[in-house]
């Protein structure tokens, strides 16, 4: 039973992208947690909005305010965002600012595991904080072992700290999954299409099935990797995707961008070429007669054979039809990076003036 005919209202915010599937996907089991937990009714509400990021490249807290303004009848906000927050050389998972009943939590320093619970228990750390006459005797502790709350001037905030070292890591992590890389694959379709047309005529080549035979499981392997650096260079210098440091402040916070655009780009590359061997060994298995090819390299032939031809060819194919080539549209390369996305929120001079 409640005791107040005035339920507790939360509004849960979160960043367009990978913030608000997380949100919409906690959403059920944070209200049933929180009903257990507060004596009133709770109910909850999700908004979905981009924070604007500062020209010195912080959070725009008056931005926050202004959340809270918009919904002066919610009892508490809590926004969560992709931009990885990084305060006093630390990673800044979360932060509270009572005054405002506003609650900030960095999705990117969640990590890679257990991001819907991790989100679920930091936003009922932060609810509790808010509303601290609320609810009775907690059964549950929600504070993540790897962080730590501390005060900040002025006393009404407050901010919930990573572990430095394996904070880094975890930001790191967190941040290319924010990136979806598993979504940025499919924006490679054309330079796929160019690799695939050439990595095809592997298929009818003799010295390539040759060569793809000579050549030790771990020489193609090397081959492999150096075709998807390639492709990851090409893809970073020529789209602009490497971010520069404005000052030296913000040198530690960039190395975490830059580290994020690499193993975003590298996740992506490498299911391209995956998918590129697979379709080229598909078309080698059906085009290559068996007994044509051992009689060709003088040697009983496997499976691994075919694997051999298809993983040469579809390095051809990505050095001579994909390198050079972009992603499928300017809105695609504006999305790839927290960078870009960043630089996007960011006011400008005209908006600031």
């Amino acid at each position: 039973m409640s005791s107040s005919d005035t339920p507790i209202r939360v509004m849960l915010a979160a960043d367009p992208g990978v913030a608000a599937r997380r949100i919409k996907k906690i959403e059920e089991a944070f209200l049933a947690e929180a009903r257990d937990i507060f004596v009133d009714e709770v109910t909850v509400e999700i908004e979905i909005r981009s924070l604007r990021i500062t020209p010195e490249g912080s959070l725009d807290i008056e931005a926050l305010r202004e959340l809270d303004a918009d919904h002066l009848d919610a009892d508490a906000v809590l926004m969560l965002t992709e931009v990885p927050r990084h305060v006093e050389g630390r990673p800044l998972v979360a932060e509270i600012l009572a005054k405002s009943r506003t609650a900030v939590v960095s999705y990117p320093t969640l990590g890679v595991l257990s991001t819907k619970r991790r989100i679920r228990e930091i936003f009922m750390d932060c609810l509790l904080r808010l509303l601290p006459d609320s609810h009775g005797p907690l059964q549950k502790e929600y504070r993540q072992r790897w962080t730590r709350w501390q005060p900040v001037e002025p006393s009404e905030r407050h901010r919930l700290f990573a572990h430095p070292g394996t904070g880094e890591v975890r930001t790191l992590l967190g941040m290319t999954v924010a990136n979806d890389p598993f979504r940025t694959a499919p924006k490679l379709s054309g330079a796929l299409a160019g690799a695939a047309a050439v990595g095809a005529f592997g298929i009818f080549y003799y010295s390539i099935w040759e060569m793809a035979d000579a050549l030790s499981t771990a020489r193609l392997l090397s081959i492999g990797a150096a075709v998807i650096l390639s492709m990851v260079a090409w893809l970073i210098f020529t789209n602009r995707l490497w971010d520069r440091p404005t000052n030296k402040d913000l040198a530690r916070v960039f190395w975490l961008y830059n580290g994020s655009t690499v193993l975003t780009l590298l996740i992506a590359v490498s299911m391209l070429y995956v998918a590129l061997v697979v379709t080229i060994l598909i078309g080698a298995l059906v085009v290559i007669d068996p007994d044509f090819l051992a009689d060709l390299i003088g040697s009983e032939i496997s499976f691994f054979n075919y694997l051999d031809i298809a993983w040469l060819s579809a390095a051809m194919g990505v050095v001579a039809g994909a390198v050079g080539s972009t992603f499928d549209s300017s809105m695609d390369i504006r999305r790839i990076t927290h960078g870009q996305r960043e630089s996007q929120r960011r006011y400008t001079e005209d908006e600031l003036g």
